[in-house]
């Protein structure tokens, strides 16, 4: 993780947060729980029938009563693990109703975020070099835009406290979707859409890469996720020529009418009277 901390980033989504728990909670706790069981039967088989205190081997080859209990207790320990896990993906695999749906395209080696919502307008997301790496006058990286590999030209821009469902693709191999603080990972596969939903109540700027490898660059396909909002989103918007979704676009102003030439007024031509003899 981004400071040498060890663990699972910290999470910004309910479902996130459920499942954090659970690994950082009951999941461990029996994972230790096993590991000190397995190391004190190993030492107490090592100890008890070595060599020296027993010259003579047993040729004991069944017992019932330990064939039941360890054919039953990792039965019980798969139980455990198995009911909040299939909360969690339950919870996971049906999603509210979508407050804004965005398309997520994945190509080598770069992402396309299109919003189909606010317009249809999209954005290309590519990873920000470092400054020694471009040419005068390009855009490198900064630290306002995230750490090396991390930081990308373009962010994939989001409204805080929505539901937003993801559509997941891909234009060429499979690469795979991917924001840690999210609990999200979801493959993007040519020729199929895969759908993933967040809903991120605390604004900020989270990071994610292509987790699937597809070439030479898979490791410099940074997803950079910025959560604003509603009214930065909204503005958001609108510098990038969307609308919010469900507003009305803007009316067009008529054309005047063109004159109707039988309308037009012709003045009265008058001819000088000539007196005749």
């Amino acid at each position: 993780m981004p400071g040498g901390r060890l663990g699972l980033q910290d999470q910004v989504t309910e479902l996130g947060q459920r499942a954090a728990s659970f690994h950082n909670g009951p999941l461990l706790l029996m994972c230790l729980i096993i590991s000190l069981v397995v190391l004190i039967l190993l030492g107490y088989t090592m100890f008890k029938f070595r060599r020296g205190a027993n010259p003579t081997p047993s040729r004991t080859s069944h017992n019932t009563l330990l064939e039941v209990v360890w054919t039953l207790v990792p039965v019980l320990v798969l139980v455990a693990i198995a009911i909040p896990s299939i909360r969690l993906l339950a919870a996971q695999y049906s999603p509210p109703p979508a407050d804004l749906t965005i398309k997520v395209i994945g190509q080598q080696w770069n992402w396309t975020y299109q919003y189909p919502d606010n317009g249809g307008f999209e954005i290309v997301s590519n990873m920000l070099k470092e400054q020694k790496d471009v040419k005068p006058g390009e855009r490198y990286r900064t630290d306002a835009d995230g750490p090396p590999l991390l930081a990308a030209d373009e962010r994939l821009v989001i409204p805080a406290g929505k539901v937003v469902k993801f559509l997941i693709t891909s234009q060429d191999v499979i690469h795979a979707f991917a924001v840690p603080a999210f609990w999200t990972k979801m493959d993007a596969t040519p020729g199929r859409l895969n759908q993933e939903w967040v809903k991120v109540d605390r604004p900020g700027v989270y990071f994610g890469q292509c987790s699937e490898l597809c070439g030479a660059r898979h490791g410099f396909m940074p997803i950079a996720v910025e959560v604003l909002p509603q009214a930065q989103f909204d503005a958001w918007l609108a510098s990038k020529g969307g609308t919010p979704k469900g507003a009305k676009p803007a009316p067009v102003a008529a054309a005047p009418a063109a004159a109707d030439p039988a309308a037009i007024e012709q003045p009265a031509l008058t001819q000088p009277v000539t007196a005749q003899n």
